[in-house]
């Protein structure tokens, strides 16, 4: 009998203890005795959570929410993660909910990969999200201004916005019925190629011309590339002294013997303008002008002479002139 009694006095302690464990499991409450870093997060509203609520990354649970107190005008949220957790300085907390009527969490995005690992201490950076009353509140206020736009379509009001229009068409439905049957008929000619809608719709003119023309566009394009090239390899051989014109770009002595003949070109052209030298005298002495003048008028007068006399005489003349 007493055998009996210690046997359920054991198991019923057995049972409180596994029951206390999953309790405390459920409650969050094993973290605390495990080891981990506690790190923290400050947020503006806490959203329902609860302390034991768990902390996720990418759905998958790395520790449990310890405490969550006022600071100033931020709710800060501590968390305990497990020893081999992958949090890093740069991984923003938010407070999510797993649906309507779910649990809040806390989520931790992956950061930076080259970002230092999270150590006991650190405050992580936070993203607010709505709360579960202000959107239920907004999808309300939505709600009714889709049922208030409704009602405006209902009834007296739609009639009076259809009124007006459904007026317009009575009264020139033979005007509406005369437009529609000539947009048919063009529409009907654009078809048949008619017209010059129709011939620039259906024939294959146009498409073949504006073929050709982006054809000869091309040849352009590929004809004044290569004269930009050949330009360019111009400026290159200029450039280098090669040619006639890169060495007179380039070579100082035939830049010289250039600018010595223009001077010298300049001398001989003012010579002339002073009236020097035998073309100065020609060009610039009007009596050498007038005499060369008088020359070729009596030279003129001697051929008309001599075509007044006949062959017979010139012969004589040059018989008589040798002999």
């Amino acid at each position: 009998m007493k055998d009996s009694l210690e046997t359920r006095l054991g198991m019923f302690v057995a049972l409180a203890i596994v029951a206390g464990v999953l309790v405390m499991e459920m409650a969050g409450g094993v973290e605390r005795f495990r080891k981990g870093p506690r790190i923290h997060a400050l947020f503006q509203n806490a959203l329902e959570l609860k302390v034991g609520d768990r902390v996720k990354m990418a759905g998958v649970e790395i520790g449990r929410v310890e405490a969550i107190q006022l600071e100033g005008d931020r709710v800060r949220v501590t968390m305990k993660l497990r020893p081999d957790h992958p949090v890093n300085t740069e991984c923003v907390a938010t407070i999510k909910f797993t649906g309507l009527m779910g649990q809040n969490y806390v989520s931790l995005d992956f950061g930076r990969p080259e970002a230092p690992r999270a150590a006991d201490g650190t405050i992580l950076k936070t993203a607010e999200q709505p709360d579960f009353a202000a959107l239920m509140a907004r999808l309300d206020n939505v709600a009714s201004g889709v049922e208030n736009l409704t009602r405006s379509f209902t009834g007296d009001r739609i009639d009076n916005l259809l009124g007006p229009l459904t007026d317009f068409v009575r009264q020139n439905s033979g005007v509406l019925s005369e437009t529609f049957t000539n947009l048919k008929s063009i529409t009907a000619q654009v078809r048949s190629g008619q017209g010059t809608l129709g011939r620039l719709v259906m024939e294959d003119t146009l498409h073949n011309t504006a073929l050709e023309t982006v054809s000869n566009l091309n040849h352009t394009v590929a004809t004044v590339q290569t004269t930009l090239q050949d330009a360019r390899q111009i400026v290159l051989d200029v450039r280098a002294g090669q040619g006639t014109l890169g060495r007179l770009v380039t070579d100082p002595s035939l830049f010289q013997e250039t600018t010595n003949a223009v001077v010298q070109l300049r001398e001989i052209l003012q010579k002339i303008n002073r009236g020097d030298g035998s073309v100065g005298k020609l060009v610039n002495d009007e009596a050498l002008y007038k005499n060369a003048r008088l020359t070729l008028q009596k030279l003129d007068k001697a051929t008309e002479g001599l075509e007044d006399q006949g062959p017979l005489s010139v012969v004589s003349m040059l018989v008589n002139t040798l002999f």
